[in-house]
C-alpha cells in the first residue's frame, strides 16, 4: 500500500452508554492518540549507560469535534459521561487498517469560544488491559 494522508478517515466509532457503537467520524474534527510503554530502570552500578526493561503498554486518546444534538450522534453519547461508569469501546480506522480500545472517558468538556464555535474534546484511557493492537480491515 502507497503512503498516504490523513484525510478521509473509515472508522470512528464510540459506544454509547448501553454499549451501541455510535458512527461520530463526521462529528470528530481530530484526535490524537499515544500507545506508550512503561519502562524500568535496572542500571546496575557497573554501567556507564541507562539500562531499561519494557513493560506494560498504555493507551490514551482525545478526541475533538463539533457539537450534534441529533439522535445517535456526539453530544447523545457523550452526555452520559458525567452519569454512567461504564467502559466504552473506541474503533478507528484509515487505509484498511484499525486500532479499537476498551477505555474510560473521563470528562466531556464543552466549549464555546468568542468566535461562536461550540466544540467538544474528549479523553479516553484503556481500562480493560488488552494490547493495543494495529489489525487488518
Amino acid at each position: 500500500m502507497p503512503k498516504q494522508s490523513g484525510l478521509g478517515w473509515d472508522t470512528f466509532n464510540v459506544d454509547d452508554a448501553t454499549g451501541t457503537p455510535q458512527d461520530l467520524v463526521n462529528d470528530t474534527t481530530n484526535f490524537q492518540f499515544a500507545t506508550p510503554r512503561a519502562t524500568q530502570d535496572t542500571t546496575g552500578l557497573d554501567k556507564s549507560a541507562m539500562e531499561r526493561l519494557l513493560l506494560l503498554a498504555d493507551f490514551s486518546a482525545t478526541a475533538n469535534g463539533v457539537f450534534n444534538p441529533s439522535a445517535d450522534k456526539s453530544h447523545d453519547v457523550f452526555k452520559t459521561v458525567t452519569s454512567t461508569s461504564v467502559a466504552r469501546t473506541l474503533e478507528f480506522g484509515i487505509g484498511g487498517i484499525s486500532m479499537t480500545n476498551e477505555c474510560l472517558i473521563t470528562d466531556y468538556p464543552l466549549t464555546r469560544a468568542d468566535s461562536g464555535e461550540f466544540t467538544w474534546a474528549v479523553p479516553f484511557a484503556l481500562c480493560d488491559g488488552t494490547v493495543p493492537t494495529w489489525e487488518s480491515a
